[in-house]
């Protein structure tokens, strides 16, 4: 939301189920990295007794992309444990987050985890995970998916564009890495303070490749296009564009590893990194079928769940501003069009590690 100095945050996924309903392109990326926390499972400390095993879920959203992770790890965690054993699973994100969707995906949804498990336990925090969520030394797994390439706040203006990625400002630019840098610390430092010794935390999150590249640029180019054609209509105001900025960023595998080398960070290391370009579901759909309207469309549905209600905050009333409806129906139908009219896949880099936390001598 726009406050009085004009300083923009992220907003929480688009509501009502939609974030659940487009998320296809997360759903194919987070694959890779479910057999990493499968094997993290596997090899983390287990104390005896009967304390509930805690494990959490740092940028959970409405849920539906938990539900295959949440599902690995507790059938790991059975085999070990036996059925009766009691798991803690504990959902985090935004206060403003959609909650209600959240629990609705866990009760309702087929392949939910608490299905046929009368000892997994679901909860929620409504925190950012950019400070303590969890008691100290109290998680045994973490996961986080698709979630922290999101930054805490937007550092600067873009002036040339909405993704930082594609802009040509330098003191943008720099801006813009110096709190990804701030933020991957402060994520990984509260993570520390709640992880147990031994512990693992699993992360998947956008990255930039080992060519520098950050991806999806047919989709951000269709995004701008429509913005800025959204201005000349005199929908939205050039000083309102001005303030939209997608606060995401994606780093390079020296900047994920830079906070956990020369020793590490809280008893933190790195157990696994590896930087891949993941599977463009959309463009092989396409492939297969030659329907260039649903290309279009479904990308734009994509970008709407996702990144369209920061867009929008920026808007002289924010969120509530009475053209904010209409503001996300023209940017998806614009995005729609755009890329319908000339379809290209598009590159997903990802980084998918395994961060432990160090068991202390003689511990």
């Amino acid at each position: 939301m726009t406050g009085p100095s004009g300083d923009v945050r992220p907003m929480p996924m688009e509501g009502h189920g939609a974030y659940n309903r487009n998320s296809r392109v997360q759903a194919a990326g987070l694959l890779p990295a479910v057999t990493l926390l499968q094997d993290a499972t596997r090899i983390v400390p287990l104390e005896s007794g009967t304390q509930p095993v805690l494990v959490a879920d740092y940028g959970a959203s409405s849920g539906r992309n938990s539900l295959v992770p949440m599902a690995a790890a507790i059938g790991v965690l059975r085999e070990r444990l036996g059925p009766e054993r009691a798991i803690s699973i504990v959902h985090t994100d935004l206060p403003g987050n959609d909650f209600t969707a959240l629990f609705q995906t866990l009760e309702d949804d087929p392949d939910s985890y608490l299905k046929g498990d009368p000892a997994a336990f679901a909860s929620a925090v409504g925190r950012s995970f950019y400070e303590q969520i969890l008691p100290p030394e109290s998680v045994t797994l973490g996961w986080s998916s698709w979630a922290v390439q999101w930054l805490s706040r937007v550092p600067a203006v873009i002036p040339d564009q909405v993704q930082i990625a594609f802009s040509r400002d330098p003191d943008a630019c720099a801006a813009f890495a110096r709190q990804a840098a701030q933020d991957w610390r402060t994520f990984l430092f509260a993570r520390s303070r709640e992880l147990r010794p031994g512990g693992r935390l699993v992360v998947l999150t956008m990255a930039v490749d080992d060519a520098g590249e950050f991806g999806y640029r047919p989709l951000l180019a269709a995004i701008q296009a429509t913005l800025e054609g959204m201005v000349r209509e005199g929908f939205i105001r050039p000083d309102e564009l001005r303030l939209m900025a997608i606060p995401t960023v994606g780093r390079s595998r020296a900047e994920l590893a830079a906070p956990l080398e020369d020793g590490g960070l809280g008893g933190l290391t790195i157990a696994h990194l590896e930087v891949f370009h993941a599977e463009d579901r959309i463009w092989a759909q396409f492939e297969a079928d030659g329907d260039a309207q649903a290309f279009g469309a479904q990308w734009a549905a994509f970008s709407r769940a996702s990144v369209f209600p920061t867009l929008a905050g920026a808007l002289e009333g924010g969120r509530d501003d009475p053209r904010a409806a209409g503001f996300m129906e023209r940017l998806e139908a614009g995005t729609r069009v755009q890329l319908a009219a000339a379809p290209e896949p598009m590159l997903i880099p990802l980084a998918k590690m395994v961060i432990a936390k160090d068991v202390p001598a003689g511990g």
